[in-house]
């Protein structure tokens, strides 16, 4: 069998791996290891085994992931996200969709804070869906909306995903979690607009308050923001701390951990079970994902020895004379895959191969970067294996339908396809923010 048939012969095999759900690190590191020692011997496969986790875990960078994983945990843990949501109702209820509308941008405002999309959806989906089912509205859109708007985390920084991208494709980290600033924002601006409209369409899917009830909530509006302060410095810190070079990704993890204690010692909710609980979660994910991402790097010193990317990098280079076409076809990949894939194990088996493709059409790595990140988020939705829907799931419990909550969904997955559309046709809503950093 010649390398590149056998390099062909592994996607697929990790593929159908992957799809009866066997462990996806355990997958690509085995799978890897295996086709090492056909193509070399056990010698090199065992150094392999030796070297490849100290290489790995040794990038100074990779330290921002359970750091920003600590910061989202205390966050969480320390009752910010209910806060959050308080205030958002406070202020967005007199909307048609009110409630709705205030989940999104409640879950926008702790992406800005976790990092993590099904930690946000998690946090979110307890506090939310109980209230707007109080209030009458759609089980479809409450749960849809947070399903949805949880996906937020892997887009705003700080993003795990971001930090991973960046490592692999190397390019700035820095650059490219900023970069995540204006297609966030314009995410959850897309989905408000659809909710609004949706609301004044058929009332009937998220009754509106009436007049008494729109009086009693205006005292409490500006009371409400006291509460909230914690976020607002958590992301002014980071983002305004790594936009203006104060410091690097690492750093950023590191202080807005800090920043997270602080808050929470100040607001008298930091306790030992409390931080237990927070530090346990950080260390489980971290684990969880830095496995993974051995795997995938085995994985890729193999596809490097079959000569498979170089080889589909140069045919695409020769074939998709219009980097739109690769751009389309990418997108293709991402969407089919993400039915089916985890977001952190789709990321690390596609990147091995699409990143020469990029560079062989000169293609700019942040851009591509924003588009691939918001592939992985619209994989969280799609059926039949989309995470955040099974997250809401099991916190709303036998209750609602898991077809219900998929049909919530639908309706951001439409406006997705609005939002990748602009991403594609006006590349400056990733790059103007980190093109100012130069």
């Amino acid at each position: 069998m010649s390398p590149l048939v056998l390099g062909f012969s592994s996607l697929a095999l990790v593929l159908v791996l992957i799809a009866v759900r066997f462990p996806i690190g355990v997958a690509l590191g085995g799978i890897g290891l295996g086709g090492i020692i056909l193509l070399r011997d056990v010698d090199v496969a065992i150094g392999v085994i030796k070297d490849t986790p100290y290489e790995f875990s040794a990038s100074w960078t990779l330290t921002a992931i359970p750091m920003f994983l600590l910061m989202g945990s205390i966050a969480h843990n320390s009752g910010i996200s209910k806060s959050l949501f308080v205030a958002a109702r406070l202020w967005f209820s007199a909307l048609p969709g009110g409630l709705a509308v205030a989940t999104n941008m409640a879950c926008a405002a702790f992406a800005a804070a976790s990092g993590s999309s099904v930690a946000t959806a998690a946090a979110m989906g307890r506090i939310a869906i109980p209230e707007m089912l109080r209030h009458g509205y759609d089980k479809a859109l409450a749960t849809g909306v947070v399903a949805s708007a949880g996906t937020l985390g892997s887009l705003i920084p700080p993003s795990i995903l971001f930090v991973l991208y960046g490592i692999f494709a190397e390019v700035s980290i820095v650059k490219l979690l900023i970069a995540g600033v204006f297609p966030g924002l314009l995410t959850a601006a897309v989905y408000t607009i659809m909710i609004i409209a949706r609301a004044k369409i058929n009332p009937a899917i998220a009754p509106p308050l009436n007049q008494d009830e729109i009086a009693a909530l205006k005292p409490d509006r500006w009371k409400s923001l006291m509460k909230v302060w914690p976020i607002v410095v958590l992301i002014v810190g980071i983002i305004g701390g790594l936009y203006g070079g104060i410091f690097t990704p690492t750093e950023a993890g590191a202080a807005g951990a800090f920043l997270a204690l602080v808050i929470a010692f100040i607001q008298g909710r930091l306790n030992m079970e409390v931080f237990r609980d927070s530090l346990m979660e950080a260390i489980g994910a971290t684990a969880q994902i830095f496995f993974v991402a051995m795997g995938a790097v085995v994985y890729s010193k193999f596809l490097a020895l079959t000569g498979l990317p170089y080889y589909l990098g140069g045919l695409m280079g020769d074939w998709a004379l219009n980097p739109l076409i690769l751009v389309l076809a990418m997108s293709g990949v991402y969407i089919f895959l993400g039915m089916f894939l985890d977001p952190l194990g789709l990321l690390l088996l596609t990147l091995p191969v699409l990143l020469p493709m990029f560079e062989a059409l000169d293609l700019d790595l942040i851009w591509l970067g924003v588009l691939v990140v918001k592939y992985l988020e619209i994989g969280l939705l799609t059926p039949p294996v989309g995470f955040n829907v099974y997250v809401i799931k099991s916190v709303v419990g036998d209750s609602i339908p898991l077809e219900t909550i998929f049909r919530g969904v639908a309706w951001f997955l439409a406006c997705e396809v609005v939002i990748v559309a602009l991403l594609i046709a006006f590349p400056q809503i990733s790059l103007y923010l980190p093109g100012t950093m130069d």
